[in-house]
């Protein structure tokens, strides 16, 4: 899709000067510029107050050369401009001599035009799309994460399961400390608990438009670790860092809202679902094979997506079952705004702006074609015979990172999505991490064969 330069932002210069009076009064010394290469890592530079309203006005320049999936050597200069409407101040910071603040970035060329690799732009574009077709599009994931001892192990703090309560446990204190770091940031907690395998954790962010969301994501995973770290501890995100045990996902709730209006509910269907709402999800189920390179992107993530761990690996939706790959929660009387598509196979590793990205795509081009939604499948779909999920219609998701990029390098949809340098860089890279599992020799393989061959 061709690059387009942005309509300026009349809100822009008062939040310029929001984050200039903000700064002074909380004596910030430095501000953190944030953003992410194509495969979701956290990117900062650090800018000194004394040239903060140059910074808000023409960014940070850096080598885009030296960033994950961005340029090539001979056109490497890129600016980072900070979004002033995403300044924070980093509360783990408070109460030293030099406060810290932080914003996200948009990133550019030198000549201000947006820079086709940044993944926040790839988000932009399809809020862009949604919005001509009058939508906005609302997030809500869903955190899993572990706990662990240090980064050299997997000695887990507990060995407790699902809702448990663990008394007198650091873990209880670690994660209450998060949530309240987390809303002093401005970011919503709906609830968290802990979850079915040991030392792993759940939070759950409250839902907000999928910018905004996509920011938080990142934000989230930085205050896990960082507050994890203070208690001594070391937080993870990685899908499945423990055999035999559940791994981490991060269940993404969707929905379009025209204006005040979800777009999803309908109150003439007993299961309260709009044709639009039909429609988006026969989207997510056809473009699913194809998305699942971006929303699991790791030979780990496949790890997770096996039957048996509450992680899907069949391609089927339902209205109540939680073994599906979408599974759309019970409606509650009143509240039609809560009415949402809730996608269970992402992984929280994965790059949020990308995944928010392509699972909207995967949506509207199923209500643009009106597909077919086939009827939901109210049964164990992993206990079902090969020979009855075909009669079904049901399809597997990738059972690897190999056959993930065999799926993703033939969708038309998911290289127009990403624009063809992210999906190009995205699929060097993926093959480049593939080649390089394939020749590692595992402890299981010297395990089983070394004695007795």
């Amino acid at each position: 899709m061709p690059t387009q330069t942005p309509a300026p932002d009349p809100s822009h210069g008062s939040d310029i000067e929001y984050v200039l009076k903000v700064a002074r009064e909380n004596h910030v010394k430095f501000i953190r510029l944030w953003f992410t290469d194509i495969l979701g890592f956290l990117k900062s530079v650090a800018v000194p107050i004394s040239g903060l309203e140059d910074t808000l006005e023409s960014g940070v320049s850096f080598d885009g050369a030296s960033i994950q999936g961005f340029a090539r050597r001979e056109e490497s200069d890129m600016r980072a401009r900070p979004d002033p409407a995403t300044f924070q101040l980093l509360p783990w910071r408070k109460g030293e001599q030099a406060a810290v603040g932080a914003m996200f970035c948009d990133i550019v060329r030198p000549d201000g035009t947006p820079y086709e690799g940044d993944p926040r732009w790839v988000l932009r574009r399809m809020l862009q799309r949604a919005a001509k077709l009058g939508y906005t599009f609302y997030v809500g994931p869903e955190m899993e994460f572990f706990y662990f001892k240090s980064a050299r192990g997997m000695e887990p703090l507990d060995e407790g399961g699902y809702f448990d309560l663990t008394p007198q446990d650091i873990a209880n204190d670690i994660r209450r400390d998060t949530i309240l770091t987390l809303e002093e940031m401005g970011i919503g907690v709906d609830f968290s608990h802990h979850e079915a395998a040991h030392s792993q954790h759940e939070i759950d962010l409250r839902y907000s438009d999928a910018m905004t969301m996509a920011d938080n994501t990142m934000t989230f995973r930085l205050v896990v670790k960082e507050l994890a770290q203070k208690h001594g501890v070391y937080a993870t995100f990685m899908p499945k860092p423990l055999a035999g045990q559940n791994g981490s996902g991060m269940h993404i709730n969707t929905s379009l809202f025209r204006g005040s209006t979800n777009a999803f509910f309908s109150k003439d269907n007993p299961d309260h679902l709009s044709d639009e709402a039909r429609y988006y999800i026969a989207g997510l189920l056809t473009h699913i094979p194809a998305l699942t390179l971006v929303l699991n992107q790791w030979v780990n993530s496949y790890r997770r997506l096996i039957p048996g761990y509450e992680a899907p690996a069949y391609i089927s939706w339902a209205l109540q079952a939680r073994s599906d790959l979408i599974r759309i929660p019970a409606h509650q009387p009143g509240r039609e705004d809560a009415v949402r598509v809730e996608l269970r196979s992402p992984d929280p590793a994965c790059n949020p702006y990308l995944a928010f990205a392509c699972i909207l795509s995967a949506g509207l081009d199923g209500i643009e074609r009106k597909l077919e939604l086939l009827p939901p499948v109210e049964r164990n779909v992993a206990e079902l015979s090969e020979a009855e999920r075909r009669s079904l219609g049901i399809r597997s998701l990738p059972a690897d990172l190999h056959s993930a990029i065999e799926e993703a390098e033939g969708s038309t949809l998911l290289r127009e999505t990403l624009g063809e340098h992210v999906f190009t860089k995205l699929i060097e890279n993926k093959r480049l991490e593939y080649d390089r599992y394939r020749a590692h020799v595992t402890d299981w393989e010297l395990e089983q064969y070394l004695a007795v061959l």
